[in-house]
């Protein structure tokens, strides 16, 4: 194997497949970069098992071939070449040259007989979404995944691929998280043919890497099955090096997901719009002073004026009003100030509406799109 490589484009393809590969590896070969030479390009793979990424860059291949190197020294190296011009020779016994300017490195890597392909799998069920619609979408719930490994089914994020129905006119795509003390939920209308509904839960880690590789183009391809599911993200035709599409593969979490509708409240009595970034700004300077121990944020409602106050016996107390649109009648409950904050922080329309019952039911916040955050209370002392 032998090639020629700007710098740039490789270490930001390194940089791509870098953060599947965990700090403790179970075999040595996972902790290494398979490196894939052809035509005019090289593929870059990397996997830890549960998760798998493969992207192409451009490359001047002399001759073609494969080998696997330690994928976080060689992105240290390839970073730190003097030149923007890489040569990459692979010999006989799996030592691979680089050379850059007055840089040489000789790397041992490992035969690529040893490293594990990643799956392939067939077109059944597969559906193209915008990239920006559903980054927005993840964005929208992923705080409200659990981090609880006993509760090994919420670590995650829930997709609900429904088909049009006599209710429904057209199908569409649900997002859900939940940790059991709030649940989030989004929807987004969605071509999904007959025949072709489905659910997968998508592994937390999975996750955060799909949000991280999201601005890479225009659209995605969604395929998957009972087992495992794939990514397909179609790349921008800019200069950064990478050709075609990024490939994310990646288990799903077994087993079902709770009943999720259950938690979202049938009725909620009071309904107040508020301006996000305001009521976002007060929750904050009202948290300023709760701990660990007291850490709730109160919120009294009252005809026209919203205010929010907090207390602890370390800090002392805080106290925010707002002026609101609201003639029902007087309302107070506490929650926890991250569980308001999140759902905030993550939307990006300036008109939220806020719905609350009473100070032992849940608050929801809503946006005239089809998102809902059900949040539960603080019992108040």
């Amino acid at each position: 194997m032998k090639f020629k490589i700007n710098r740039g484009h490789f270490s930001n393809g390194l940089q791509q497949v870098l953060n599947v590969v965990g700090s403790k590896a179970t075999m040595p070969i996972l902790s290494n970069v398979l490196i894939e030479a052809d035509g005019e390009t090289i593929s870059l793979t990397t996997t830890n098992l549960d998760l798998g990424i493969c992207a192409k860059i451009k490359a001047n291949v002399e001759t073609p071939g494969a080998i696997t190197l330690p994928v976080k020294r060689l992105a240290t190296i390839v970073k730190e070449l003097p030149n923007s011009d890489v040569k990459v020779e692979a010999s006989a016994n799996h030592q691979v040259k680089i050379a850059s300017g007055g840089s040489n490195f000789k790397i041992m890597g490992i035969d690529r007989e040893e490293f594990p392909a990643l799956p392939e799998f067939s077109d059944d069920r597969s559906f193209t979404i915008e990239q920006g619609v559903l980054a927005g979408m993840i964005k929208s719930v992923a705080y409200a995944q659990s981090s609880d490994e006993t509760r090994y089914m919420l670590n995650g994020v829930y997709f609900n691929f429904v088909e049009a129905s006599e209710d429904a006119e057209s199908g569409k795509l649900s997002l859900v998280a939940t940790d059991g003390r709030r649940l989030a939920k989004i929807d987004n209308d969605m071509d999904v043919g007959d025949g072709m509904s489905g659910s997968l839960i998508l592994p937390a880690k999975t996750v955060s890497e799909l949000i991280r590789l999201l601005d890479k183009g225009e659209t995605l391809k969604i395929a998957f099955n009972d087992r495992r599911v794939a990514f397909q993200i179609h790349t921008k035709d800019e200069d950064d090096g990478f050709v075609g599409d990024i490939h994310l593969v990646s288990k799903v979490v077994e087993g079902n997901y709770p009943n999720y509708q259950q938690v979202i409240p049938k009725e909620t009595h009071q309904r107040i719009k508020v301006e996000r970034e305001l009521f976002l700004q007060a929750i904050h300077r009202a948290a300023l002073v709760t701990t660990d121990k007291s850490n709730s944020v109160k919120i009294q409602i009252s005809s026209n004026l919203m205010e929010l106050s907090a207390s602890s016996p370390d800090f002392g107390e805080s106290h925010e009003s707002l002026a609101i649109d609201y003639s029902g009648p007087d309302l107070q409950v506490a929650f926890n100030p991250s569980f308001l904050m999140d759902p905030l922080k993550s939307l990006s329309k300036d008109e939220i509406f806020f719905e609350l019952k009473d100070e032992v039911s849940p608050g929801v916040f809503k946006t005239l799109e089809s998102f809902l955050c059900v949040i539960m209370p603080v019992r108040m002392t």
